[in-house]
């Protein structure tokens, strides 16, 4: 028996070392993905968090700078003799991405919603300060 879980561990272990399983795997650059649109004057960024709840991510606007926070706990598992991970893919812990949308947008600008794991931001574009021109009365002498 001990031969057998030796050869069934050393062939799970073998088979996910295989580049065939591997290909594309880079869990850092996975995360967080995410689309920005322009629409009816909005910005709407479409953030993946897969696996997240609306509890576990965060949003919040600093100096110009929107920075989207998510964590995650790994759960604890009761110690059983019987179960060992071949090989664990899920993402436990925080991720952070930022982005800068300009000093002149405020918190009232910004909307969020969470829904089957993608959290939409709508932004309200900043409208263009219109500068008016003053006119100055310049004496002519003469």
């Amino acid at each position: 028996m001990l031969i057998r879980n030796n050869f069934f561990n050393d062939f799970f272990g073998d088979m996910f070392d295989d580049p065939f399983f591997n290909r594309g795997y880079a869990p850092q650059t996975q995360l967080m993905k995410t689309d920005i649109r322009e629409k009816d004057g909005q910005y709407l960024l479409e953030i993946e968090v897969p696996g997240f709840t609306k509890d576990d991510v965060k949003a919040e606007l600093k100096e110009g700078y929107l920075t989207i926070t998510a964590d995650r706990k790994e759960p604890v598992e009761r110690a059983d003799e019987r179960t060992k991970y071949v090989r664990k893919e899920r993402y436990y812990g925080t991720m952070k991405r930022t982005f800068y949308i300009g000093e002149e947008i405020t918190e009232n600008e910004i909307h969020a919603a969470f829904k089957d794991g993608i959290l939409k931001i709508m932004i309200d574009k900043p409208q263009p300060k219109k500068i008016e021109e003053e006119k100055t009365i310049i004496p002519i002498e003469g």
